[in-house]
């Protein structure tokens, strides 16, 4: 009994160990992406990915193709995400009843959706000539991808702590980054966005799921350490 409980606790903190370790790498390459991306960016510089990126992309174009494209780039659009985010807050507070994870789920989503608007008139960027769908306003980052990286980011690191068993957990992980990436890819395929575009939407919506849910999972360790002491000190009436 002894051996087997201390066998399951070095493995828990050495799964912890490494979650927190990929974490950190994945928070430090995102930095290091967004912010070496829009400092060229910013002086103007043409980068050769994003001309790479369009002759690649016209290369494979095929009419059956564009459909799928139209369809994939729709589940990072405002129609489609503001009911999966509320379904989602709605599974958390009446389903399972958990409150964090109710807040984790607006905080992600509106604090990448304003926080691209910041970034769109701060680098007021415009959009690549020739779009294939109908666009507006700036290009940069992308905010479809910054979102879609935020939103589903955030449905992976609720995969990863809720779903029990390992092969299906390992299975939507990896379903939901490559939807992720094909969804950038389908900004880049419609000439709405230039690869870097893309690339810093990736980077800043993974960058603002770490933040997010590290400040809220400090707030209700905080609300924890709070409230236990009160509960403790209360008296025990009889009845």
């Amino acid at each position: 009994m002894i051996k087997s409980f201390y066998k399951k606790l070095a493995a828990g903190i050495a799964l912890f160990t490494v979650e927190l370790l990929f974490v950190w790498l994945l928070f430090i390459a995102c930095v290091f992406v967004f912010f070496y991306i829009s400092s060229q960016i910013a002086q103007g510089d043409e980068l050769g990915v994003d001309d790479a990126a369009f002759d690649f992309a016209a290369s494979i174009a095929t009419p059956g193709f564009s459909n799928f494209i139209e369809f994939i780039t729709f589940f990072a659009s405002r129609q489609f995400l503001t009911p999966a985010a509320l379904l989602l807050v709605a599974y958390f507070v009446f389903v399972r009843k958990h409150r964090w994870y109710s807040l984790k789920v607006p905080v992600v989503a509106l604090g990448s959706i304003t926080l691209n608007v910041v970034l769109k008139y701060f680098f007021d960027r415009p959009r690549p000539l020739l779009p294939l769908t109908e666009a507006s306003g700036l290009s940069f980052p992308s905010g479809h991808t910054m979102v879609a990286a935020s939103f589903y980011g955030l449905l992976i690191y609720l995969v990863w702590h809720n779903v029990k068993k390992l092969w299906l957990r390992y299975v939507l992980i990896a379903f939901l980054s490559v939807f992720v990436i094909i969804i950038g890819f389908s900004r880049i395929y419609l000439r709405v966005h230039y690869a870097t575009d893309v690339l810093a939407g990736f980077a800043a919506g993974f960058m603002w799921v770490v933040i997010g849910i590290y400040i809220l999972r400090r707030l209700e360790r905080y609300s924890r350490k709070e409230i236990t002491p009160v509960l403790l000190d209360e008296p025990v009436t009889k009845k």
